[in-house]
């Protein structure tokens, strides 16, 4: 059975009550290990995020680690609220780099209408100044990332369909088509019952693609699933574990804006150790770890 083990049994990065954009609440975020050192931006609301307190607005921010678990972070957000379609700021980025570019789908939230959400893109050489690249599929829509890498000449895109994981390709990163559904809910399963979306970008390894997934219940617990793509077609899903690979246990991710919630966007490779960050109870961030040598499929 394949489990994360966390790093703490504290948050990782929590609220800053001395910066207005990031005091209710700091959640999903993505990661990337560069340069010796891990690179979060994450996700962060002004009030709370579960809309107690008001109409929250999210920004993201950036935060660095030289071993993964101990941050600094930058006073001012890095992605603010400031086109029609982020009128609420954006939410749960997720990064990739191709070809010494760093490409970010993260959900534009508007909040005008019912499903006023969208995927939405940008585009960075350092993680810090991104180029906003607009809505990518214009439907309501979340949980959405980048293959790492072309695949049959295409790029690869998964996103949520409720109540599942789907994928579609392009050749030039703005139309995409060819959408299929890649994964579904399960409704006999008692934990990812009610839907399913990814966690961070799919991770390239010699037995295939390993995806990170969240998976809801009928009582709305998030919890972290695992599966493994083939290489050469992830369109094929080799083997899905029908454990949760990580739950809610510890009072942080029990109580908080959204109760019995882990949430992830994003992990990092270091020294073939697998660390997984995650949005607990969309209030703080947690870690958990595996050695990628645990990671075996049934």
């Amino acid at each position: 059975m394949i489990k994360l083990e966390r790093v703490s049994e504290k948050p990782i990065l929590i609220q800053n009550p001395n910066n207005p954009w990031e005091a209710g609440a700091v959640f999903n975020c993505a990661a990337v290990y560069k340069d010796d050192l891990v690179h979060l931006i994450y996700r962060a609301t002004d009030i709370t995020s579960n809309g107690s307190q008001g109409r929250y607005t999210n920004h993201l921010g950036y935060a660095i680690s030289g071993d993964g678990i101990h941050f600094n972070r930058l006073n001012d957000p890095i992605l603010r609220n400031d086109v029609d379609q982020e009128a609420r700021g954006p939410e749960d980025p997720r990064i990739v780099n191709i070809d010494g570019y760093y490409h970010m789908m993260y959900t534009g939230f508007g909040g005008r209408f019912p499903g006023d959400y969208r995927i939405s893109y940008a585009t960075s050489k350092n993680l810090i100044s991104w180029k906003q690249r607009g809505v990518v599929l214009n439907e309501p829509n979340k949980d959405a990332s980048l293959f790492p890498e072309k695949i049959g000449g295409k790029y690869l895109l998964l996103h949520r369909r409720p109540p599942d994981i789907w994928m579609s390709s392009s050749d030039d990163l703005r139309n995409w088509g060819e959408h299929r559904v890649l994964m579904r809910a399960i409704p006999s399963s008692d934990w990812e019952n009610e839907k399913i979306g990814i966690a961070g970008p799919p991770i390239k390894t010699d037995l295939g693609w390993i995806l990170i997934y969240h998976g809801v219940s009928k009582y709305n617990w998030y919890r972290l699933g695992i599966a493994l793509l083939d290489l050469d077609d992830p369109s094929i899903v080799i083997s899905r574990q029908s454990e949760p690979i990580l739950e809610p246990e510890l009072e942080w991710e029990i109580r908080g804006h959204i109760p019995n919630v882990v949430f992830s966007c994003g992990h990092v490779i270091i020294d073939d150790i697998l660390i997984v960050y995650y949005g607990a109870a969309d209030t703080v961030i947690g870690a958990a770890s595996i050695a990628l040598e645990e990671i075996k499929f049934t």
